[in-house]
């Protein structure tokens, strides 16, 4: 029943974010109908498919790329070294008491910083990832919650989710941009329909429109990546025990300048020090606020 209720979720969601794209194309053609020739007919198909291709591209091999970009090393099963084989059975642990059918993969790489990601294409083809710094600068009942935390965002499903809020988004900023584009190239045009943007004008001026659309429209990724930070917070929180995960959190707020912000699509437990309104632009909240809620209860 909980695979049917996804399949479904990700049907209406779908279904929504289409009638909502249709709802705009139908209202523009109206007030805009030269914009809408052939062209545009197909723009929707390839818009999807470049919006999606490449995020779902990016999660199908992340795991690859953290191994090779961070250099992770998996602990293997027959590790003699007790602090992995401790971190390696935690991890297990931690993933049976929230429902894990397959175990992810258990990796540490060498970096001094204070670091821990999960990635991965799905719930069962996962790995959790934690630095050398961090297992050398926590003790294990904050480790266990920074654990906990990472192993939430797997049961959750937050990295196929982000995948897919980020391709939606992609995908409106692509037939957004392309309309305006084709919008400024018209109203160039003399009456003979010469003038216009150039080749090489009309792909700096798509190209400058989707950056800045892409930047406006942001937040939205960040303000659900922000939701689902707290989330993983509560789930470490089910997981390892409250105060593990607060503990953890606090111990973050110490070792506030030694955490690595560099691999943002890798870093689940960064700090965002971006101030004003640059918060809306950031996919973590401060760890001030997560401690916070945690303490209330949420």
């Amino acid at each position: 029943m909980a695979i049917v209720r996804r399949v479904f979720f990700f049907f209406m969601v779908n279904l929504l974010v289409m009638g909502s794209i249709m709802a705009v194309y139908t209202a523009l053609q109206f007030f805009f109908p030269e914009v809408f020739s052939q062209y545009f007919s197909n723009i929707f198909f390839f818009a999807a498919l470049l919006g999606f291709g490449g995020s779902f591209i990016s999660l199908l091999i992340s795991k690859f790329m953290a191994k090779k970009v961070m250099g992770v090393q998996v602990i293997p099963e027959n590790t003699t070294d007790s602090n992995l084989r401790w971190v390696l059975e935690t991890t297990h642990r931690l993933s049976r008491q929230a429902g894990l059918k397959k175990m992810p993969e258990v990796g540490v790489y060498n970096g001094q910083e204070l670091n821990a990601f999960a990635t991965g294409p799905s719930k069962n083809n996962a790995l959790v990832a934690v630095s050398v710094g961090l297992l050398n600068s926590m003790d294990k009942d904050e480790v266990e919650g920074v654990l906990g935390h990472e192993v939430a965002h797997v049961a959750n499903g937050d990295m196929v989710t982000m995948a897919l809020v980020q391709g939606i988004v992609n995908s409106i900023v692509i037939v957004v941009a392309h309309v305006v584009t084709q919008i400024i190239d018209n109203a160039l045009r003399n009456d003979n329909g010469r003038g216009g943007l150039g080749g090489f004008a009309g792909f700096m001026v798509y190209n400058l429109i989707y950056n800045l659309i892409a930047f406006l429209a942001y937040p939205l990724v960040a303000y659900i990546s922000r939701w689902r930070e707290f989330r993983a917070d509560q789930g470490g929180a089910q997981l390892a025990g409250r105060e593990k995960m607060i503990s953890g959190l606090r111990s973050l707020q110490k070792h506030v300048d030694e955490i690595n912000t560099e691999h943002k699509s890798l870093a689940t437990m960064k700090i965002s020090n971006k101030p004003g309104f640059l918060n809306l632009w950031s996919t973590h909240p401060p760890l001030e606020k997560r401690i916070q809620r945690l303490q209330m209860g949420n």
